[in-house]
C-alpha cells in the first residue's frame, strides 16, 4: 500500500516500542554508573586513609631498627591495597559483563516482541483494504484522557480468529463509506461462528425493509406475530413468518422448529411445573424473596417466550440467539423484547456479580466441547450475583458422561443445588442411555 496514513499506526505502535527500549537502557546505564561510583568510593576511602597514616607516620631517623620496621609496615599495607583495587577492577569487570548481557538480551527480547508484533500488523498491512486497516488499527487519544485511561492510545475491539481469516475480513470491509452495506448476514455469522468475534464496526447503513409498519404496542406484541415487511429476508429459506410457523409440519431438522408459531407450543411454555424435568417459572421465582429476581439472560433463547414470560412478571430477560435459519433476532426484538447476537463461545457481556437469573434450555448440552462448556459455566457463575439462580433446562447428554463428566464439573465450579431432575429420554420406546437433567443452581452468598 506505501502510503503514510496507511503506515501511521504501525509507526506509532515501533515509535511507542522504541521509546519504552531506549527508557529500559538508560535506566541500566544509570544503575551502572552508580555501581561504580558506589565500589570506587569505597577504595578511595581505603586510599586516603592509607595516605593520611603515611603523612603522619612518625619516623624516627636515630633508629634504623624502628625505622625499617615502619617501612616494611607501610610496604604491607601498599601491597594490601594494591590487592583490594586489584579485586574491585575485578568486580567492576565482571559487573559490566552481567550490565552488558542484561542489555543484549533486553533488546533480543524486545526485538522478538516487536517482529511478532509486526508480523500481525503486517499480514494485514498487506491487504489492500485502507477501511480494514481503519477498523482495527490503532487511534490516539486527545491530551489529556491517557490517565483516565492508562494508554495514550485506544484500540477498536475485535475477535483474535479474525487473523485467521483475512481473506474472508476483507471481504466483509469491502463497502462504500455512508453507503449501504452489502445483505450477508449469513457470511457474517459464518465468521463469528469462527471465532471472529466480535466482527469490527463498519461506516454503511443497513438494507432497511420495504413497507416498514410501526410495531405492535406492548403488551400485545409478546403474543403477536409481527408483519412480514419488518424484515428482509433474503438471508433465509422462508420468505415469510407464515413459512416458519408451518415448518414443524415439515421433515428435516431446524434449529427451534416450532417456536415461531405462537399460538401452538409456544404459548404453555414454563407454566406447568411436572414434578420432573419440566419447571415453571413462578415456582423458580418462589425460591427467592419477592421482587428480588429482576434482570437476567436467557442463553439461546429461541424465539423469546422465555423473555415474554418474565416479562409478564416485570422480569427483564435478554436473550441471545444466532439467526441460523430464521430472523431469530428481528423476531425477538419485534415482540418489545431484548435480543443480542452472540454466539455461545462468547464472554458474555456483562460485569461481574451483576445478573439475577441465567437461564439456558438445550443449547448449552454435549455437543459443546467439555472444555469450552466448562469456561462457557465459569462465565455465568461470574456475571450472576451472590444468590443469582442459574437455571438449567434440559441439559442433553449420554448416560456416562451425566456422573462422568457433568455432575463433577458443575460440583467443581461451585454452584448449590436448589433442584435437581434427571430423566431418560426414549427414542420410539428405544433404550439408548440418552439422557436430559434440569437443574436449578445457586450461586453461593459468599
Amino acid at each position: 500500500m506505501g502510503s503514510a496514513a496507511e503506515d501511521h499506526p504501525k509507526n506509532q505502535r515501533q515509535g511507542s516500542s522504541s521509546r519504552k527500549c531506549q527508557l529500559k537502557m538508560i535506566l541500566l546505564v544509570i544503575l551502572t554508573n552508580l555501581l561504580t561510583i558506589y565500589i570506587f568510593s569505597g577504595a578511595s576511602f581505603n586510599l586516603k586513609y592509607l595516605s593520611a597514616y603515611t603523612h603522619h607516620l612518625p619516623l624516627p631517623l636515630w633508629d634504623s631498627t624502628s625505622l625499617s620496621d615502619q617501612l616494611n609496615s607501610t610496604v604491607t599495607q601498599l601491597a594490601a591495597s594494591h590487592s583490594l583495587i586489584a579485586e574491585l577492577h575485578a568486580r567492576l569487570n565482571s559487573t559490566n559483563l552481567l550490565v552488558q548481557a542484561l542489555l543484549i538480551e533486553l533488546a533480543r527480547q524486545q526485538e522478538q516482541k516487536d517482529d511478532t508484533h509486526d508480523q500481525l500488523l503486517s499480514d494485514f498491512m498487506k491487504i489492500d483494504n485502507d477501511e480494514l486497516i481503519q477498523a482495527i488499527g490503532s487511534h490516539k487519544l486527545p491530551l489529556g484522557h491517557s490517565p483516565r485511561t492508562g494508554s495514550d492510545e485506544i484500540y477498536p475491539s475485535v475477535g483474535a480468529g479474525c487473523l485467521r481469516f483475512q481473506e474472508e475480513l476483507t471481504q466483509y470491509m469491502k463497502y462504500d463509506i455512508g453507503g449501504e452495506c452489502p445483505v450477508d448476514d449469513v457470511f457474517a455469522q459464518r465468521l463469528m461462528l469462527k471465532g471472529c468475534e466480535p466482527l469490527p464496526r463498519r461506516r454503511c447503513h443497513p438494507k432497511s425493509p420495504v413497507g416498514y409498519k410501526e410495531p405492535t404496542p406492548f403488551p400485545e406484541s409478546l403474543w403477536t406475530v409481527p408483519p412480514d415487511s419488518s424484515i428482509i429476508w433474503d438471508p433465509y429459506p422462508c420468505k415469510s413468518y407464515k413459512c416458519l410457523i408451518d415448518r414443524k409440519k415439515v421433515p428435516g431438522f431446524y434449529d427451534c422448529k416450532d417456536c415461531f408459531d405462537l399460538k401452538g407450543r409456544e404459548k404453555s411454555r414454563w407454566l406447568v411445573d411436572n414434578g420432573g424435568l419440566d419447571y415453571s417459572i413462578d415456582q423458580v421465582l418462589e425460591t427467592k424473596p419477592r421482587g428480588t429476581i429482576r434482570i437476567g439472560l436467557d442463553i439461546g433463547g429461541g424465539s423469546g417466550t422465555f423473555a415474554a414470560r418474565m416479562r409478564e412478571r416485570n422480569v427483564t430477560i435478554i436473550t441471545s440467539t444466532m439467526n441460523l435459519d430464521g430472523p431469530f433476532n428481528s423476531f425477538i426484538a419485534s415482540r418489545g423484547l431484548i435480543p443480542i447476537h452472540v454466539s455461545v463461545s462468547q464472554r458474555l457481556p456483562f460485569f461481574q456479580n451483576t445478573l439475577d437469573i441465567v437461564h439456558s434450555m438445550h443449547v448449552l448440552s454435549n455437543w459443546i466441547p467439555d472444555t469450552m462448556l466448562e469456561f462457557t459455566l465459569y462465565d455465568v457463575y461470574r456475571v450472576l450475583r451472590p444468590g443469582g439462580l442459574f437455571w438449567l433446562d434440559h441439559f442433553f447428554c449420554m448416560g456416562s458422561q451425566l456422573n462422568g463428566t457433568y455432575i463433577p464439573m458443575l460440583d467443581r465450579i461451585g454452584f448449590k443445588k436448589l433442584r435437581w431432575n434427571a430423566g431418560m429420554k426414549l427414542d420410539r420406546g428405544v433404550d439408548k442411555n440418552e439422557w436430559y437433567f434440569s437443574a436449578l443452581l445457586e450461586k453461593p452468598m459468599t
